[in-house]
């Protein structure tokens, strides 16, 4: 299955407080399986961060979901740019790696009726290194191994963690500090390099943390 597969899957996308109780059910089997000690609690607060989720169905099993949205934030030095705020996106381990991840975060932004024009920010909070693979390929993205972010970086990453509710960030690592409780630990079956690791070493997952990263499409401003 790939993505030209994904005509297989009904996508819907509505509102947390739109949800059924049958949608609630599979949301959190979904997030109980893709994560150890799922905390429900924290998916519950996410709920109220990000207004739109997005579900997919493979005949009568549920293969995955994600929380979205797309706004225009007036940044230091970038006003009414539009991000593109990905949330958590879990999927059922027999559907992964096939492009569901990006189709469901895509129908969830969408859904905020916003259509980009020129320059947009792609922005995510990450819960494993392997989350952050495709964003960090660009050269233009924040944090990069190595590198601590310039302060324009680090201005531009606390008022989007702002726009996440992110109360302690962390502008030198980009690390949003948790609640002091786990999100949960990511049960994912994907190889991951050590330099992959590097960026997330001062995430604490004990605590909660995730790793705030952002980069741009279709390329980053001059001085970026």
């Amino acid at each position: 299955m790939r993505d030209r597969d994904l005509a297989a899957f009904d996508i819907r996308v509505l509102r947390p407080g739109d949800m059924t109780a049958d949608d609630r059910t599979r949301v959190f089997a979904l997030f109980d399986a893709a994560y150890r000690q799922a905390n429900h609690a924290y998916l519950e607060k996410s709920f109220g961060t990000l207004p739109h989720l997005s579900i997919a169905m493979h005949a009568a099993e549920p293969a995955g979901f994600a929380l979205a949205d797309m706004r225009v934030l007036d940044l230091p030095r970038l006003p009414g740019q539009v991000v593109a705020m990905a949330g958590i996106c879990c999927i059922a381990a027999r559907f992964r790696r096939h492009g569901l991840f990006g189709a469901l975060e895509r129908a969830a932004m969408a859904a905020a009726g916003i259509v980009p024009v020129g320059r947009m920010i792609n922005a995510g909070r990450m819960a494993h290194p392997a989350s952050y693979r495709t964003m960090a390929r660009s050269a233009a993205a924040v944090p990069g191994r190595g590198n601590v972010p310039s302060p324009w970086h680090q201005q531009v990453g606390a008022a989007i963690a702002a726009a996440y509710g992110v109360a302690d960030f962390d502008p030198k690592t980009f690390v949003c500090h948790g609640a002091g409780v786990p999100i949960g630990y990511p049960d994912m079956d994907l190889d991951v390099t050590p330099e992959e690791w590097d960026v997330f070493a001062p995430v604490d997952r004990d605590r909660g943390d995730s790793l705030l990263g952002i980069s741009w499409t279709p390329d980053a401003p001059d001085g970026w």
